[in-house]
């Protein structure tokens, strides 16, 4: 814990209002210029954000284990999830770590957190930040544009957070026609229905859960797998 107050406290920055308004402004700008910038995304969340923040906040609060996040502030960093690959192929957390090793990811290349107020609102803006891989993992959303703007859909409906929907627009304006029409007819739907009807993902303790099977986890919280992409000519059925 005390580790963790000492990180944030030296990467955090005390912005004027003026000054984060600039801060969001040129982060929209580059982030839409080149979307590989991971820094200038986060930057973006974490100055347009804070409303939406706090209303997590406030739901974590509210929650058993939204409370336990809260109190332990688990990280997902490769000391604490290592585990993960360790794990029996049908489980969670095993899913996870295929996820994260096809695609030569690391949990810890997320940014820090800079611009929020609080300790409390700095370590929410990180569990958000932290948990993207896991929700990946239990969609089962691929990591190319298409997938990425389909995953920012469910985000935007569990925290109402602005960059989201931003990056949705933002994602969508470089698909090309055909990824266009494949995103507006077939993941856009169900990305509505998946975020609408999962529980509230901010408030999963996912690591303590790492253990159990796959399909189960996803079934207790609601989860709907992304469709697969439909066959040439297919008539698309959106889950009800």
């Amino acid at each position: 814990m005390l580790n963790w107050v000492a990180m944030i406290q030296d990467s955090r920055l005390r912005l004027k209002g003026w000054q984060q308004a600039a801060v969001a402004l040129g982060s929209a700008v580059g982030a839409l210029l080149d979307p590989r910038r991971a820094d200038l995304i986060a930057a973006l969340g974490e100055t347009t954000g804070k409303p939406a923040f706090d209303r997590v906040l406030e739901r974590m609060k509210k929650s058993p284990e939204g409370r336990e996040i809260l109190l332990e502030r688990p990280r997902v960093i490769s000391t604490k999830v290592g585990h993960a690959w360790d794990l029996p192929d049908n489980t969670f957390g095993a899913a996870y770590a295929r996820f994260m090793g096809s695609r030569n990811f690391s949990p810890d290349d997320r940014p820090p957190v800079r611009f929020m107020e609080t300790e409390e609102l700095a370590y929410v803006a990180m569990r958000a930040r932290e948990v993207h891989d896991f929700w990946h993992t239990l969609f089962g959303l691929p990591t190319n544009l298409i997938g990425e703007t389909a995953l920012k859909v469910i985000e935007f409906e569990q925290m109402l957070l602005p960059m989201c929907l931003m990056s949705v627009l933002g994602g969508t304006a470089r698909f090309s026609d055909k990824q266009r029409s494949l995103f507006y007819q077939h993941y856009f739907p169900w990305a509505l229905k998946a975020g609408a009807r999962s529980t509230d993902l901010m408030c999963v303790y996912y690591e303590k859960h790492f253990h159990k099977d796959l399909e189960d986890v996803r079934r207790k919280w609601g989860i709907i797998p992304a469709p697969p992409p439909p066959r040439p000519n297919a008539t698309i059925v959106v889950p009800l």
